[in-house]
């Protein structure tokens, strides 16, 4: 049995966020970080090892310095690590996307007990649609938002978070899930693990390894092969100092009245 997970390295969007002239993301200028909801996919994964000794591998889809945040992952646990990476794959939008990530876990092969697990959605994008797309690409039945995971066998029982409360699904493996922040807190690396994180593999699918797989199409991948493309990503404009109203619940509420009326709001 094995656990994959797919993880994405995103922009630091708590620091200041750098746009080009062009409207694109400027993420040369700007840290990098794992995508926060990735990392809580990850821990899961970690859970299901630590109680039955499965194996974890994780992938990612990136440039050449991707691999300095799969070395992360392998100091905090995963046993394997896959890069992604081409020219061909650049300027993919989230349905090349999930063609290439797709193409790739059918390399590392899905079996009757395994899963894949993912985080909700990146922070950059932040569509949520590679994953499910993923699943539905490899065939696999999805489950979204988990907020709790158990494992017996061959099905997992999710605790899957609604806006309104909570859904329980039970599932057959081999299945994809997606997880969010609330399902637990991910752990600290180790020094062990730091050290031995080199000592772990570490593989690059390019092109030439994927191109066999039926997913794998100049028209499906990369910037020609994505249906979609981003206008213009831009700082939404600061709001405006707010105002403070002082005094009684009465005087408070006429004087708000006054400002919603004077601005033509009521």
């Amino acid at each position: 049995m094995k656990v994959i997970v797919s993880i994405k390295q995103v922009p630091d969007t708590s620091g200041k966020v750098a746009v080009n002239p062009d409207g694109t993301l400027n993420r040369a200028s700007m840290q990098t970080i794992t995508n926060p909801d990735d990392m809580n996919a990850l821990e899961a994964a970690l859970k299901v090892k630590d109680a039955t000794g499965c194996k974890v591998i994780v992938v990612t889809m990136g440039p050449a310095p991707a691999a300095g945040m799969l070395r992360e992952a392998l100091a905090m646990g995963a046993d394997e690590a896959v890069l992604v990476s081409a020219r061909e794959f650049g300027g993919s939008d989230t349905y090349a996307t999930s063609q290439i990530l797709a193409a790739a876990i059918n390399k590392i092969g899905v079996e009757k007990d395994d899963i894949v697990m993912c985080g909700r959605q990146a922070i950059d994008g932040d569509t949520a649609q590679v994953r499910p797309q993923i699943a539905e690409k490899l065939g696999l039945p999805q489950v979204t938002y988990a907020a709790d995971i158990k494992k017996d066998g061959d099905t997992v029982t999710v605790q899957r978070m609604l806006e309104d409360g909570y859904m329980t699904i039970k599932v057959q493996t081999p299945c994809l899930l997606t997880c969010i922040k609330e399902l637990n807190n991910p752990r600290y690396m180790s020094i062990g693990g730091i050290l031995g994180a080199y000592e772990k593999p570490l593989d690059t699918f390019d092109y030439e390894a994927l191109k066999d797989d039926p997913l794998i199409d100049a028209s499906t991948i990369g910037l020609k092969g994505s249906p979609t493309n981003i206008f213009k990503s831009f700082t939404p404009p600061q709001k405006g100092v707010g105002v403070m109203l002082e005094g009684s619940g009465k005087e408070t509420c006429e004087e708000l009245a006054n400002i919603l009326v004077s601005k033509h709001i009521i």
